[in-house]
């Protein structure tokens, strides 16, 4: 069987030739300025423009974004130049042939004449001002202001979006070659809405061109008709009116074509989705307003003089849209809920395969019975919270955080929810699902009926009431919560005392991946081979006294600069701490700017410091057990007095002892801070407010 025969190619289409074809196009649209044109080829000239024209229009609908369009600027002018150069070509010959009749300039010209000025050159001369009209004073001068506010904010808006970009590249958030995109497409979008400012200017004079044009056709042609010719001054006036009346026709709706195409695309802004499906879309969100309008216009339809049988239909059809609308809307919830349902069984579901039953989640959230609202409902506000979450821990500690995983589990108590750490339960809770937490200390006034309680997150007395018990609580001041924000913060408490188990090796590899290529290239040298585990302890250490690693660039140079002598983690980290004593001392600062801090008395820092001269190197201080119950109930003392006021001072402390005294007071005030001398920055206030033994 014989191979089919390929389709032939034009020269000119193909890849390889079409920058050719281009640039033989624009000379030859250059060309028709020098060069006359019989009419045949005026009319294919003219045809293509209109052509064009409407294909812009089309593509301006339909395109996504504007910046998937970004050529536009470039296409417009070459097409203004096009319409231009017909112009000069058919002025030529309606100064040159019109004399002969209302076909001089081709048929495209005529027909414009006949069928849209009904063969009269003053209807024809109306209807050519009010196009001119609409598209120089409303379309070009509305889309040239716009497209220069556009680019001035775009441009004014630029650093801040580099910034972001910056900041969620050093967060983990995104990687370098996300990073790379973004940049590109900001970059893109400043220039583009830079060249549609420019090039909107094109449109504007392309109308005031089609003005001048018109004018000089009219006045010429008449002036020739009259004198070279012998025509009647009326006989002339009326063939070179026709003619230019439809030269200008055939010029300004291209123009006008092309006027809204501009239009559409720089008033489209940030908004995704093709013209008919982000007008329609929001348009149809709302089918109560459409019901209003239809109201609306049968009412006008019966006032006395008005013609109800035109507006009766009209108000009919819009009130038969609207419900259609609301039925697509309650179809798509349903739709949703039904989705969300699927999801949630899918996840709960016992798997067939042993290696799924294996895998672990990294974090999971199950729930009872009685709370699959909170998830499964169209709109359930749970699911964006745990994932802002994500976002929060990135911007506070650099850290990123593993997607959670919800789940629910029928072996549950209804109520109950469980937080599990790579398969392990770690913490459990209770909130009632269609009630209000209002926290409730004991002898509070204003306290609403309900089901009496202890928050899961601190522990504090509260009581489950419906939405008017929880109004009345806000009205007596009392603080009022939903459950979803009960669930998120006892699960954002349960991250930070779990963060040095969730950064593992693939966490920590992600981290060090985001960084610039010298700072990966100084990681790469650190740790004799082994920079991601060297790192991974330090930044595990940071985590575990929950100081923000986002600053990974001055951790990595920290440790490279220290591991040259040492590989010893705790040595690493107290260096680690020094170089970010900017962060530390900002992050524990009072309003005044000034870093409250509990000092060690002269006994205990005189005990403390013989004590770690006898001690092994990264060793227990040699305390008897009765000395250092001693002094972990002294410490707790002074911060639990401070604590009762909510106030939350450091615990500062001589370097060598820094280690020594936060392993003795992690067990029983794991979040106070323990600061060393070394750790504060020169610039920043020490307030000393306390001291542990004195």
């Amino acid at each position: 069987m014989a191979a089919p025969t390929p389709a032939p190619k034009l020269l000119f289409l193909d890849g390889a030739n079409r920058d050719v074809a281009f640039a033989i196009g624009v000379a030859l649209v250059l060309a028709v300025l020098f060069v006359p044109l019989p009419p045949i080829l005026l009319d294919v000239g003219l045809a293509l423009s209109l052509s064009v024209s409407a294909l812009i229009l089309m593509v301006a609908l339909w395109v996504p974004r504007p910046l998937e369009f970004n050529s536009f600027p470039t296409l417009l002018l070459v097409v203004t130049m096009l319409r231009l150069s017909l112009n000069v070509a058919s002025t030529r010959l309606i100064l040159s042939e019109g004399h002969t009749g209302t076909d001089a300039a081709g048929g495209v010209i005529e027909g414009f004449s006949r069928f849209i000025a009904t063969g009269s050159f003053v209807i024809g001369v109306i209807v050519f001002a009010i196009l001119v009209i609409i598209n120089f004073v409303v379309i070009s001068k509305g889309s040239t202001r716009i497209a220069e506010v556009s680019a001035r904010f775009s441009l004014d808006a630029m650093p801040g979006k580099q910034m972001a970009i910056d900041a969620d590249l050093g967060a983990g958030l995104i990687d370098e070659a996300e990073a790379r995109a973004r940049r590109k497409d900001l970059e893109a979008e400043t220039g583009f809405y830079g060249a549609m400012d420019g090039a909107s200017k094109f449109v504007r004079g392309d109308a005031v061109a089609g003005l001048i044009i018109t004018g000089i056709n009219i006045v010429g042609g008449i002036v020739i008709g009259t004198l070279q010719h012998g025509m009647a001054l009326g006989d002339a006036a009326d063939v070179y009116t026709v003619l230019t009346i439809g030269d200008g026709l055939v010029s300004q709706i291209p123009s006008l074509l092309v006027s809204l195409a501009a239009g559409i695309i720089v008033t489209k802004g940030g908004t995704e989705g093709a013209a008919n499906e982000a007008v329609l879309k929001q348009l149809g969100g709302y089918p109560k307003a459409t019901f209003m309008a239809a109201a609306l216009l049968f009412g006008i339809g019966l006032l006395p003089g008005f013609p109800l049988i035109v507006f009766a239909p009209l108000a009919l059809g819009i009130a038969t849209v609207g419900e259609a609308m609301r039925r697509d809307a309650l179809e798509a919830e349903r739709a949703e809920a039904a989705r969300l349902r699927a999801e949630a069984g899918a996840a709960a579901a016992p798997s067939d395969d042993p290696a799924d039953d294996l895998a672990l989640d990294d974090l999971r959230l199950s729930m009872g019975s009685g709370l699959a609202t909170l998830v499964g409902r169209p709109g359930a506000a749970l699911p964006p919270k745990v994932r802002g979450l994500r976002g929060v821990f990135a911007r506070d500690y650099g850290f990123v955080l593993p997607k959670v995983r919800i789940t629910d589990d029928p072996d549950l108590p209804p109520d109950a929810y469980t937080v599990s750490i790579r398969g392990t339960e770690v913490a459990r809770g209770e909130v009632r699902a269609g009630g209000q937490m209002v926290i409730a200390p004991v002898g509070s006034e204003g306290v609403p009926p309900g089901e009496a309680g202890r928050d899961p997150t601190f522990g504090l007395e509260v009581v489950w009431t419906d939405s008017a018990g929880a109004e009345a609580a806000e009205r007596a001041g009392l603080t009022v919560v939903d459950p979803e924000s009960v669930i998120v913060t006892h699960l954002t408490e349960i991250v930070k005392d779990n963060m040095v188990d969730l950064l593992g090796h693939a966490a920590t590899k992600a981290l060090i991946e985001g960084l610039g290529r010298d700072h990966k290239a100084l990681a790469a040298e650190i740790g004799g081979g082994q920079p991601i585990v060297l790192l991974q302890q330090v930044l595990q250490s940071l985590l575990a006294e929950r100081v923000s690693i986002r600053d990974l660039a001055t951790i990595v140079e920290a440790v490279a600069e220290r591991a040259r002598s040492t590989s010893d983690v705790a040595a690493l980290v107290a260096h680690v701490r020094a170089r970010l004593s900017r962060q530390i001392c900002h992050g524990l600062a009072d309003a005044q700017g000034r870093v409250p801090v509990i000092a060690l008395g002269a006994g205990w820092e005189r005990e403390l410091g013989d004590a770690s001269r006898d001690a092994s190197e990264g060793g227990a201080l040699p305390l008897a057990p009765s000395r250092v119950q001693d002094f972990v109930l002294a410490a707790r003392g002074e911060i639990q007095r401070f604590a009762d006021g909510d106030e939350w001072p450091a615990l500062l402390v001589p370097a060598e002892l820094r280690p020594a005294i936060r392993a003795m007071l992690e067990r029983v005030s794991p979040t106070t801070p323990v600061l060393a001398h070394t750790e504060l920055h020169r610039k920043v206030a020490v307030h000393t407010v306390a001291r542990i033994g004195d």
